[in-house]
């Protein structure tokens, strides 16, 4: 039987921070957990992973799911800050050394792929393994765009034209039709329960911070490199309709992007799975199904991914 998740807090920074706990009544207490890394995006938090984790339980997994809300997003603190990579990065790092206070399987989602690997750069000791979901178009990734246009970005979004859009863009209108364009491959996984977390992730107007880091590009750093350096052995699942919201990856199919992260990650297993963008919402059972048997084996054999290509 799956416990009920409660949100509970620490103080990062003396912010406020939330999280939850997931895990089965026979979770086992000394398996290796998951600590999950939502997305950023209206309305986004650790709200994103729920389907997850009920499937992740539900299908028999004993490893406890540690999902925190980023600051800036859902319960925790949202301060009119500039948030980059690291600073998330940090707050995780404190949340593993004092909260979890073991090694974790990392789960990330999305273009939030530079927050784990800023983790993985600062905490060796406390990442086992990665599992990066639909990471980011190559040239997103591998190229830092230049200081001056990230603060004339943010300097854009943080002003009245930038509140005003961010009301515009927490409505349900733009959120069906963004999902729809961007991160669905279906219309019809564009359900009600996605677009009611989404309206009310956003209804605190201070939620836009965050959303503007990202959109401003603060993100965006070339991290082959920090990629190429990584021992831990990463499996990186790809959506067989995965897009990219930039025109920078237009031209990229799914196939390339793959190719491209595993040919840079030394320890790296690939897998496609039916979906676009959001697997662990829109393909949750394909998605659990692709991470739980090589997690499982790698478990086994002490943290080592068999190195070959799934896909």
């Amino acid at each position: 039987m799956q416990l009920s998740p409660s949100t509970q807090f620490y103080t990062w920074q003396n912010y406020r921070c939330a999280y939850t706990v997931h895990q089965h009544s026979n979770s086992q207490p000394d398996s290796i957990p998951l600590l999950l890394v939502q997305p950023i995006g209206v309305g986004l938090s650790g709200k994103f992973w729920q389907r997850f984790c009920d499937e992740w339980l539900n299908t028999g997994n004993k490893n406890i799911i540690y999902n925190p809300d980023l600051l800036g997003c859902g319960e925790s603190d949202k301060p009119r800050v500039v948030y980059t990579s690291r600073d998330w990065a940090n707050q995780l790092r404190y949340f593993l050394q004092n909260v979890i206070q073991k090694p974790v399987i990392l789960v990330v989602q999305g273009a939030s792929l530079p927050i784990g690997l800023e983790l993985v750069q600062q905490e060796l000791n406390l990442i086992a393994g990665l599992v990066l979901s639909v990471p980011p178009s190559w040239p997103l990734i591998s190229k830092k765009i230049p200081a001056w246009r990230q603060k004339l970005l943010w300097n854009i979004f943080d002003s009245p034209v930038g509140s005003a859009f961010y009301r515009y863009a927490r409505t349900p209108k733009f959120l069906s039709s963004f999902s729809t364009r961007q991160l669905f491959a279906s219309a019809d996984a564009v359900d009600q329960e996605w677009l009611n977390t989404l309206v009310a992730g956003a209804v605190n107007p201070d939620s836009r911070h965050a959303v503007f880091s990202f959109l401003a590009g603060f993100w965006r750093e070339d991290y082959r490199s920090v990629m190429a350096a990584i021992q831990q052995p990463t499996l990186v699942v790809m959506g067989e309709a995965a897009s990219s919201i930039s025109k920078e990856g237009e031209t990229e199919t799914p196939d390339d992007r793959l190719a491209e992260y595993l040919a840079c990650l030394p320890q790296s297993t690939g897998v496609k799975i039916p979906g676009r963008n959001v697997l662990p919402y829109e393909s949750t059972t394909e998605f659990v199904q692709a991470i739980a048997s090589p997690i499982s084996k790698a478990i086994a054999e002490g943290l080592s991914f068999a190195y070959r290509t799934l896909y």
